[in-house]
């Protein structure tokens, strides 16, 4: 069994502002990446993200931006087996004005380990999607002291 998901949600923001909300750095570390983030996502770039329930900055290697519409990112599942995770996240403008951003992962091994990997990241995306909501529509940073 292949261990995969997707989580989606509604942005009540215009798409350019969704979609530079997760590709510059210094937002996406408003709402999202509690320990910072370093480097805009670009084809072909390696960034770091570093979170406070996870310490230690680590590599994302950006496969491919397609502006306002999608990014695909990979980064190492389990450093034991060498095994690289890929998300992809697709956003699509809807016609009362939100955008509707989706996020997919695949890639772990077929583990105890790989499957508890999955979970986590399925939680970290719907936190990410519903943190994201909340400091666009709201200003509000849903993980201020969540983790610390």
């Amino acid at each position: 069994m292949e261990l995969k998901f997707t989580v989606a949600g509604r942005i009540a923001k215009p798409i350019e502002e969704v979609f530079e909300a997760v590709v510059a750095p210094d937002r996406l570390s408003q709402y999202f990446t509690t320990g910072g983030a370093r480097g805009r996502l670009e084809t072909g770039a390696e960034v770091t993200w570093d979170f406070h329930d996870f310490p230690g900055a680590f590599p994302v290697l950006v496969q491919e931006v397609v502006p306002n519409r999608k990014i695909v990112l990979q980064w190492e599942a389990d450093g034991k087996t060498a095994t690289w995770t890929t998300v992809t996240m697709e956003f699509s403008p809807l016609d009362d004005g939100r955008t509707l951003v989706r996020i997919s992962e695949f890639g772990w091994p077929e583990t105890e380990a790989g499957l508890t990997s999955c979970f986590g990241n399925c939680e970290g995306w719907t936190g990410m999607l519903c943190a994201m909501k909340a400091w666009l529509e709201h200003g509000i940073n849903l993980r201020d002291g969540f983790y610390k």
